[in-house]
């Protein structure tokens, strides 16, 4: 089943996709369908609680390390971020006054949907809740070092749309074989499979919960394969995963006088 949740009628709803709709489980609502055109999309968690926990993977495609002149890492190569950086399907990414490269990341998101804790590799996937796709946007200026990516490249407000849906984990029986695609205006920007992964799901959920209590909600951003191009103000990309769904996100320039201006 495909979860959604939207701002509708000046309220907050939990939804399921239906015929090419979304039927509305709000109580006072519930069976009621609306269109997709007719909602704002917000971050896709429901009916799962908010994350407390936010990881992301670096370098987690051989052939992205390879694009960006790295190595492949032994280890998974993880990094947090805030739920602030989440919004929603057809929403707007600010792109920083100044910068010269910020790019997308089209990347499979995993939903915790137990309490995981020292979890082996051949239970993990029992761990999960569902899966929804992520475009993790970095902004290349900021960077300091690809094994240690600070705040401002990964974890700005907006830079982190997530959606349409939140597919459950019953629906995709094997998570690494599905196909990634990303779009800007239209054209084919980058194209990968998630068996290309150097770290599986699998392996990340065990490594994570060795160290670690995952909790339900909990999100892993499962990095990106090559590809990636710069975004500039106007560019509509989106981030498609087959089975999952197609997120679509346009990048706005950013408003005069904000912090970036000065490099805060």
């Amino acid at each position: 089943m495909k979860h959604a949740r939207i701002a509708w009628a000046g309220a907050v709803h939990d939804a399921v996709e239906k015929e090419g709709q979304l039927e509305l489980l709000t109580p006072a609502f519930a069976g009621r369908r609306v269109g997709f055109d007719d909602v704002v999309w917000l971050p896709p968690l429901a009916p799962l609680p908010r994350p407390r926990t936010i990881l992301a993977l670096g370098l987690n495609y051989a052939d992205h390390a390879k694009e960006l002149e790295f190595k492949p890492p032994v280890e998974p190569l993880a990094f947090l971020k805030g739920e602030a950086s989440l919004i929603g399907h057809r929403a707007f990414t600010v792109r920083p006054n100044g910068v010269k490269f910020m790019h997308y990341e089209c990347e499979l998101a995993v939903v915790i949907g137990r309490e995981a804790r020292c979890v082996k590799k051949d239970d993990a996937l029992d761990f999960v809740g569902g899966y929804t796709v992520a475009n993790d946007y970095a902004i290349r200026d900021y960077l300091e070092n690809w094994y240690r990516p600070n705040l401002r490249v990964k974890n700005r407000d907006t830079c982190t749309p997530i959606g349409p849906w939140l597919v459950d984990a019953a629906d995709v029986p094997d998570p690494q074989t599905l196909a990634l695609r990303t779009t800007v205006n239209g054209k084919l920007t980058q194209q990968g499979n998630t068996q290309d992964m150097i770290f599986d799901v699998p392996t990340l959920i065990e490594y994570f919960s060795a160290f670690m209590t995952l909790m339900p909600g909990d999100l892993i951003l499962t990095g990106t394969p090559d590809g990636v191009v710069d975004c500039q103000p106007g560019d509509v990309i989106v981030t498609e995963i087959d089975g999952i769904g197609a997120l679509t996100n346009t990048i706005t320039q950013e408003q005069t006088g904000s912090d970036s201006d000065s490099g805060k």
